[in-house]
């Protein structure tokens, strides 16, 4: 194998499984909290009375975050507005935010279907994510740089090359591997998870939208392990709030061969992400549970079930999906949520000819939660 120079391209990128330790002790201890940590969140989940409630909320925070690793920046409220509205969204970074949502629901969708994450499947992810008919990348040149210009790698170059490379990709994630040099025993899912993100990275098989693919396939790859029966977890916000170490640990793989570190990074995310998703879900569930008391006692004519979840499934909502609900015809929903704003449950604004109604309690905890 040649040696790496980051101004070449890196068509020597090893083939996987590693050639190299990595389930030091450090490491296997990482697994075990990591490991219960998502465990409790997955478990927590699955009983909720409605697992998919939160997940159009879980998704979109997501690829906002994941976005935001790219310096693709929305607010929250100009995202849950535009998902809502009728009106044609015109802010570039929320059209691309909300097709990362999509291309996750795409992925997940198809995951059901044909159980497998391959090649094309991360074509199909990147064309939703970029609106556009992009492939497996076939022009020379491209190299990264940081923000001075230096060139920091350079990843394979060819078509056939990186074909070669995600074929081999492919193999590792869909069937079982092992360790180097032991033969009997399997690699654990959540260190596999680890170096097949860090393996897709530096393939870098696309012109754009590499980061946010690798990190849906992050997501796809928990529930295809079995580790999240709901993928509903906020991963990127951990990189954002550790960028720096996050490009760091990739490069030391890359040029040191440096697995230990980045494979702690990577389960101290699950680890710390699981965690507060918990508590966030925590927090909403007490929040639905209150307001659900609140309406019955103020509004015993108004309240349901069913309109206290629609409250609580986005922060925005408008009459059109409580009457999907049937709830009730566009007058009677029309005054319910007059009602609700009257009492204090909801703030109305005008968006283009509709009228939408925010739910301030749920995006303070969406907000408020760093």
């Amino acid at each position: 194998m040649g040696k790496f120079d980051r101004k070449n391209p890196y068509n020597d990128l090893p083939l996987l499984p590693p050639k190299a330790e990595i389930e030091t002790k450090s490491i296997l201890r990482k697994t075990i909290s990591a490991g219960r940590a998502l465990a409790q969140l997955n478990g927590t989940l699955i009983n909720l009375t409605n697992p998919t409630l939160f997940l159009d909320t879980i998704y979109l925070q997501e690829a906002k975050a994941s976005s935001e690793v790219e310096n693709i920046i929305t607010t929250n409220d100009e995202l849950y507005k535009s998902l809502v509205a009728d009106k044609k969204v015109e802010n570039s970074a929320t059209k691309e935010v909300l097709s990362y949502k999509e291309a996750l629901w795409s992925g997940l969708e198809q995951l059901k279907t044909k159980p497998f994450i391959t090649t094309n499947l991360c074509i199909r992810i990147v064309q939703c994510i970029k609106q556009n008919n992009a492939t497996i990348r076939n022009t020379p040149g491209t190299a990264l740089s940081n923000t001075q210009g230096e060139v920091i790698y350079t990843p394979p170059s060819g078509e056939s090359v990186i074909r070669k490379k995600l074929a081999n990709l492919e193999k590792f994630i869909n069937e079982d591997e092992t360790c180097s040099g032991e033969q009997s025993r399997t690699i654990d899912p959540l260190i596999k998870m680890a170096i097949l993100h860090y393996q897709f990275e530096a393939i870098h098989p696309f012109s754009d939208g590499n980061g946010r693919t690798g990190r849906i396939l992050l997501l796809l790859y928990l529930k295809f392990s079995g580790l999240l029966d709901t993928p509903a977890i906020y991963l990127s916000e951990y990189i954002i709030k550790n960028k720096v170490k996050y490009y760091r640990c990739l490069r030391d793989v890359t040029e040191k061969n440096e697995w230990e570190a980045y494979i702690l990074y990577m389960l101290d995310m699950i680890e710390q992400t699981s965690k507060k998703g918990l508590k966030r879900l925590s927090k909403i569930t007490i929040a639905m549970e209150e307001t659900a008391n609140e309406i019955k006692n103020k509004l015993p004519r108004v309240y349901s079930k069913d309109l206290v979840e629609i409250l609580f499934r986005l922060p925005y909502t408008k009459r059109q999906h409580l009457v999907d609900a049937n709830i009730g015809n566009l007058k009677t929903v029309g005054n319910y949520l007059i009602a609700l704003e009257k009492n204090g449950f909801l703030k109305s604004e005008k968006v283009g000819k509709e009228k939408l109604y925010l739910n301030q309690k749920l995006l303070e905890i969406l907000e408020n939660e760093k």
